[in-house]
């Protein structure tokens, strides 16, 4: 039986592969585990946030009748970004936070991930703890014992005073045109940048539920792109479906991405001494150039598998100051224990009010190589990705690039593909090699 769990929490086509039903049965488990952790003798208090999609009313609905029915208090803080669900599972002292999002993806699908107490994302053994407590019959409290749901008119003020406390430098003067996905940051992305200063133009801020990422966001740039040079703004930044990404685009219309974006904190940071270590946390697919541009500026890279709970991991195990992802997703953890998009946007445009630096020339430090990414549908990609023709295919090209450039094929970590992605001295080079992998391993997995 394949594992309920993915690299991000349980994520499906809602009310098919996700229904009321397994968000019920979920969150209690949740329950019964994380009560089982805690040393709390009071009632166990969980934070439930979801982002705008129409199915989340639903499952945010189911999952408070799964934690009050296992005598679980549920503080239902609403529509919020998914890093602020971690620090409001904190700020409240709840014993774990419940977030309902699909990040991402399309409208359709959604999803369910947990945090534990204090805001940290679980450790693969404690999501298998919670997928076997399922299959058991669960103590059902009567009375005054039964849960109750609680809304917390105060979160959003409470996440934006936060994100406030990691500036040192206002953002006056500057223009920033903010896409937010008609998502979780549709309204605290634009007040927490307008509350530091800036000059706010928000589009795809009008959430009805059935927008959600709908060619926009930080998976659709061009309209951003567009909007930026439209209205001759200094920056603009595009978040994600529940703001935990954040990609940027500099005043020339050019996309700035995750990679870049850790290029300019981390040689901030390592200049004032507040990169622990001189070490950035990225993961196997970031860009050589980034490599490269660190290598140069004295910064050690160390790398993570893919997904910002494993960059998390090596961050908590190093205690590290600074990593992230090439899609966007920046954890900075002595401002938050997740990805974190307005925060990212907030200190990035923080270093261009500094030092008076266009985003341009602050994204010069690194020089991106051509990159060539071809997801590859397969029936079984662990057995694809392990085959001999796939290896010796991938080996042939990496003797043919040399350390001119990379190679990197590995199974999703949610859907039966496998991704094939080259890095190449030249675009040409890049597609050619991805291309002959692929059709190796499309042959393998047909």
């Amino acid at each position: 039986m394949a594992r309920l769990f993915g690299t991000d929490g349980v994520r499906g086509l809602a009310n098919d592969e996700l229904t009321p039903e397994l968000a019920l049965r979920l969150a209690s488990a949740a329950a019964v585990v994380f009560e089982q952790n805690s040393q709390n003798h009071t009632r166990p208090r969980a934070v439930v946030g979801r982002d705008p999609r129409a199915s989340g009313e639903m499952l945010e609905a189911a999952v408070c009748a799964g934690l009050a029915a296992t005598g679980v208090d549920a503080i239902r803080v609403g529509v919020v970004p998914t890093p602020a669900v971690a620090f409001l599972t904190a700020d409240y002292g709840a014993d774990f936070g419940v977030m309902i999002s699909a990040s991402h993806n399309p409208m359709p699908d959604n999803g369910i991930k947990f945090f534990s107490g204090g805001g940290h994302k679980l450790e693969d053994a404690v999501e298998d703890r919670i997928e076997a407590a399922m299959a058991d019959d669960l103590l059902r409290p009567i009375g005054a014992a039964v849960g109750r749901v609680l809304d917390a008119p105060d979160a959003g003020e409470r996440y934006r005073a936060h994100l406030a406390t990691a500036l040192e430098h206002r953002l006056d003067g500057l223009t920033v045109v903010v896409d937010c996905a008609h998502g979780a940051a549709s309204t605290l992305a634009p007040q927490a940048y307008s509350d530091a200063g800036a000059t706010v133009i928000a589009i795809h801020a009008e959430p009805d539920g059935l927008n959600i990422n709908d060619d926009c966001g930080s998976t659709h740039m061009g309209k951003l792109q567009a909007a930026v040079l439209e209205h001759g703004a200094d920056l603009g930044l595009a978040h994600d479906g529940d703001a935990d990404r954040c990609l940027a685009v500099d005043s020339t219309g050019q996309i700035v991405d995750g990679d870049a974006i850790m290029a300019i904190l981390a040689t901030a940071m390592s200049r004032r001494k507040a990169l622990h270590d001189n070490v950035l946390v990225a993961t196997v697919m970031s860009n050589l150039g980034l490599h490269i541009a660190m290598r140069d500026a004295g910064i050690n890279l160390v790398t993570a598998a893919v997904g910002d709970r494993y960059v998390l991991e090596e961050l908590r195990r190093g205690g590290y100051s600074l990593g992230g992802e090439q899609s966007g997703h920046i954890v900075v953890p002595d401002y938050g224990t997740t990805g974190d998009g307005i925060l990212t946007g907030l200190l990035l445009m923080e270093q261009i009010a500094a030092t008076g630096t266009r985003l341009a020339e602050l994204a010069g430090i690194m020089t991106v190589l051509p990159q060539e990414l071809i997801n590859v549908r397969v029936a079984d990609k662990h057995a694809v990705a392990q085959s001999d023709s796939v290896k010796q295919s991938v080996t042939a090209a990496e003797a043919e690039l040399g350390d001119t450039g990379r190679v990197l094929l590995r199974p999703s970590g949610t859907e039966q593909l496998v991704r094939v992605m080259v890095e190449a001295p030249t675009a040409d080079a890049a597609q050619s090699v991805a291309r002959r992998i692929a059709d190796v391993v499309a042959g393998v997995g047909s």
